[in-house]
Parts: C-alpha cells; sequence; structure tokens
C-alpha cells in the first residue's frame, strides 16, 4: 500500500495545530551513542519534549506522543521525516486513531520541517556541541534543564524576542488587605 501524502499548512496558524519532530544523535564521553526526540510545536516555538535514550524506536515515538497528547490533546498534524520510527505503521495508525494527521516531507527534503530542522541546529550549536555527558543519565538531567531554559528563558527573535513559554509567577499576598 502506498502512502498517501498529507500535506501540512505552513506555516502553523495556532498552538497545538502542527508539531513537527526529529531525532539529534550525540555521544557519552565513552563514546557511546544516545538519541534524542525532540517534539516541537511549530507555531509557540515550544520545545514540548525532549527524550533522551541510547536507542529510541517507534514504541517510544508513540509512548511520547501519547504522554503529551494525554497532557494537553493532539495537535491537528505531526510533520516528520520518512525515518523508519516515523512512517512505521504503528505509529500512523495511532496518530489516525487519536484524530491527528500525519505530514511527511519529501525525502531529502529538510526544509520542509524548517522549525524542527533549526530548533535541532541550535540544540547542537547551543548545547551539545559544548557539553560532556559523562553518562546517560547526565545527559538526560542536563538536557532537561536546558530545554526549559529554551523554553522559559532563552529569548527568539521569532518571537519578538521572547521565550516560548515564559515562567508565569504568581506573587503570594501572605496577608488580606484591611479596609
Amino acid at each position: 500500500m502506498v502512502e498517501r501524502r498529507v500535506l501540512c499548512p505552513a506555516p502553523a496558524e495556532r498552538a497545538n495545530h502542527v508539531w513537527s519532530y526529529d531525532f539529534v544523535q550525540d555521544r557519552t564521553q565513552d563514546g557511546r551513542l544516545f538519541r534524542t526526540l525532540n517534539i516541537i510545536d511549530e507555531f509557540t516555538k515550544e520545545a514540548l519534549v525532549i527524550r533522551v535514550e541510547r536507542k529510541l524506536n517507534s514504541t517510544d515515538v508513540v509512548d511520547t506522543l501519547t504522554d503529551l497528547f494525554m497532557m494537553g490533546g493532539p495537535p491537528e498534524f505531526t510533520r516528520s521525516d520518512n525515518r523508519a520510527e516515523f512512517i512505521a505503521t504503528q505509529v500512523r495508525n495511532w496518530i489516525t486513531a487519536v484524530g491527528a494527521k500525519t505530514a511527511f516531507i519529501e525525502p531529502g527534503s529538510p526544509w520542509e520541517n524548517g522549525y524542527c530542522e533549526s530548533f535541532n541546529a541550535r540544540f547542537r550549536e547551543e548545547f551539545l556541541n559544548a557539553e560532556v555527558f559523562y553518562s546517560l543519565r547526565k545527559a538526560q538531567i542536563l538536557i532537561e534543564r536546558w530545554r526549559r531554559h529554551y523554553n522559559t528563558i532563552r529569548p527568539h527573535s521569532s518571537l519578538g524576542y521572547r521565550p516560548p513559554a515564559p515562567e508565569t509567577v504568581v506573587p503570594l499576598n501572605p496577608r488580606p488587605a484591611m479596609h
């Protein structure tokens, strides 16, 4: 059966309209590979998750998307390249079952997944190239710390130099006002 390509609108028009995802690979100090599964909301520019494991497969993609969908609902579209982990029947069927649509980029056309590719480049340039990871656990901790910084503090030019998901601080008034 030939998969019919679903054209995904570009650019995303609202939060949860289009999520894109991709893998990045790096190594711990001992030379062992690890992969990250990066999932981005294209409209808000928020890094929704960076999952870090030695190996990631289609089941891990489904598990990670399941967690995100349970927290905030599914997006209208998921955009990815044509790697085996993303085009696996299990992944396509599950995404369709929850009401989202898959949109695969043309092979050899990374610009069609530009938001995620841009994120991956910043992730590599600003963080991965500057760190030495002594263990997988250390990589997981430091990468999650960087993701939170990226979302809540780091300014983004496309957002008017604001972070995509700034932390909200609600001041507590320890004493009620006296009238």
